[in-house]
């Protein structure tokens, strides 16, 4: 693997490779871990050993600007997820 965005198309395929079972059922698991990890964030984050912790984080509303045009405009307020690697990751 190298510095690429590792996209989950790039993982789908490898699990393919990797395990040899078909791609569908490879995007169904990816796709089902996924959505475990969105649907078990709480207040406290989901630490998955080894791995890492992911938190859900609230980004306040502000001000964003074009860069070519100057222009600027409000990005809203929204929820995000961030993802902390453990140390075994560093």
């Amino acid at each position: 693997m190298n510095n690429k965005k590792f996209t989950k198309r790039d993982i789908i395929n490898f699990l393919n490779i990797k395990s040899g079972f078909p791609k569908s059922l490879c995007k169904k698991l990816i796709n089902d871990i996924i959505e475990l990890i969105i649907n078990n964030i709480n207040e406290d984050g989901l630490k998955l050993k080894n791995l890492g912790t992911f938190y859900k984080v609230f980004k306040k509303e502000r001000v964003g600007r074009n860069p070519k045009t100057k222009i600027e405009y409000k990005i809203s307020s929204r929820n995000s997820i961030i993802f902390v690697p453990s140390k075994n990751l560093k």
